[in-house]
């Protein structure tokens, strides 16, 4: 399915398709539904398009209307949301970049991509993390070298926190030459689900967030051609990280957002049922503050999405959108709090969609960039350190 060209449109579709994911949601929290379906469900009405260029096939959407529409997602599934946005973290640096021209190798990478999306419906996402050094680039073990006849590429490592393991098609792998510790020749690798050397452990048996299928992968001398490396360039991944984090640093916030008013909606319906507790004064200032902070959350969210449009990667934009994961992310505790005195016992039985979104919503302060992180951006920036140079924060 093509998507619409109008915003309103899309958002109407988001919804539609969003109330196909809700009913899923708890089956797969409940490790009984199937992992793929959200997945297939998003590529059926076309979602993974979201980002390609109108003039490929997509919807051609920027970074604030991005975060819109993944926000409506993430109200009705917060694991779909994730996952998606796993999936544009990926693509997202090429359709940003798609009115650029590029040397004929990476316009050729960049063409490809785009028709593995739109024509072939297929899901990409990324394997970045590993075992001691986490999603940062700094310390990466993963390692490359070049095949015998220099016609492409040979990654022997370990990833771990993989989402859409064995779910998605390709995964942005990032690794180091072999002979090199430098670590700003860090480079990425499309490498298939099926490509042989290839393998996925069990999904994590997380206290939340099951659905986004995330395991650990092992790459045992995989050969990927020369063609899979992204835009055909090496060197190119930490001062791209660098200079645009808001993919690597907040792409999921809008999901964390939608979930954060998906439990909103449903303290409000808690309340509501009971109008003696609903005509309290305490519990209408507690709902109203529950309120206050996602009003608040959504304005920052959406100055920071458009500053990004608008400016991307200028100290401003990439400013904003640290300060609006954190403060999506720090909205946790808060909301967690309000909801269990106003729900009580509601808010913590399995049996209630608050419990769940609950604990979904938690994810939000662990995923990177942390809120510590965030902060310690926030203040270099304030303070005047330069965050374009490579050693001024430990990517």
């Amino acid at each position: 399915m093509t998507l619409p060209d109008d915003l309103d449109k899309i958002l109407e579709a988001a919804h539609r398709t969003g109330r196909r994911l809700a009913p899923l949601a708890a089956g797969v929290d409940a490790r009984t539904g199937d992992l793929r379906e959200p997945y297939d469900l998003l590529a059926e009405a076309g979602f993974l398009t979201l980002l390609v260029p109108r003039r490929a096939g997509g919807a051609g959407l920027g970074f604030a209307d991005y975060w819109r529409v993944l926000s409506v997602i993430g109200f009705h599934s917060g694991a779909a949301a994730l996952g998606l946005n796993m999936h544009n973290a990926v693509i997202g640096p090429l359709c940003e970049s798609a009115d650029m021209p590029l040397p004929p190798m990476a316009e050729e990478f960049r063409t490809w991509l785009f028709d593995e999306v739109v024509g072939g419906r297929k899901i990409f996402a990324s394997a970045s993390s590993e075992p001691v050094g986490g999603a940062k680039l700094r310390g990466l073990r993963t390692r490359y070298r070049r095949t015998a006849d220099g016609e492409g590429f040979v990654i022997t490592g370990e990833k771990s926190f993989v989402s859409l393991a064995g779910i998605a098609d390709y995964y942005a792998v990032p690794a180091r030459p072999e002979d090199s510790d430098d670590p700003g020749r860090i480079s990425h690798f499309l490498v298939g689900r099926d490509d042989p050397g290839v393998s996925f452990g069990e999904i994590h048996n997380l206290t939340a967030m099951y659905g986004t299928s995330t395991a650990n992968m092992t790459l045992d001398a995989v050969t990927v051609p020369a063609s899979r490396l992204f835009l055909g360039i090496e060197g190119l991944s930490l001062p791209k990280v660098i200079r645009e984090p808001h993919w690597m640093a907040a792409g999921y916030t809008g999901a964390y957002l939608g979930i954060a008013e998906a439990l909103q909606q449903a303290v409000v319906d808690h309340v509501a049922a009971s109008p003696q507790r609903a005509g309290s004064a305490v519990v209408q200032r507690n709902t109203g503050l529950l309120a206050a902070r996602l009003h608040a959350a959504r304005a920052l969210v959406e100055r920071a999405g458009e500053a990004v449009d608008l400016e991307r990667g200028g100290v401003r934009a990439n400013t904003l959108v640290h300060a609006a994961k954190y403060a999506v992310a720090d909205l946790g505790g808060e909301l967690s709090r309000i909801a269990v005195s106003l729900c009580g016992s509601a808010a913590v039985s399995r049996s209630r969609p608050i419990e769940r979104l609950l604990r979904e919503l938690q994810y939000g302060a662990v995923m990177p960039a942390k809120p510590e992180e965030c902060l310690e951006y926030l203040g270099k920036a304030a303070l005047g350190v330069d965050l374009r140079d490579e050693n001024a924060f430990s990517w």
